[in-house]
């Protein structure tokens, strides 16, 4: 199956927890869900097909009402992020790289925080 995204589409969520373990034992017995991990902090959720969707985050703390951020795609995420905040939205976490692609958190006019990414070029 080939790997594609949708521009500005949903594309991936992350899941906080306070408990890696906890959270990765779970998961696993509830919806048998594989994981990778990507160092102490981090699982990404791998679906049956073998297609990473998602991941599960160690925060230090959960605000309430704080729960999965949903990540969309972007062929530019310059291009993205000024559209962001010409709407209106406020950037949360600059422009940042991780393993295979850079993305930033932004939040809506009414608080919700969503990601945006791209792959590296």
């Amino acid at each position: 199956m080939a790997d594609t995204h949708v521009q500005h589409g949903f594309d991936y969520i992350e899941i906080p927890t306070l408990d890696l373990e906890a959270a990765e034992n779970f998961y696993r017995a509830a919806f048998g869900w594989t994981f990778n991990a990507y160092g102490p902090g981090y699982l990404g959720i791998v679906t049956s097909d073998g297609h990473e969707a998602g991941g599960i985050s160690l925060t230090g703390f959960l605000e309430p009402g704080h729960g999965p951020l949903v990540v969309l795609y972007s062929m530019d995420l310059e291009l993205t992020r000024t559209a962001v905040v010409n709407a209106g939205g406020t950037i949360t976490r600059e422009i940042f790289d991780f393993p295979d692609g850079r993305r930033f958190h932004f939040a809506d006019p009414s608080g919700n925080e969503l990601g945006v990414w791209s792959p590296l070029n």
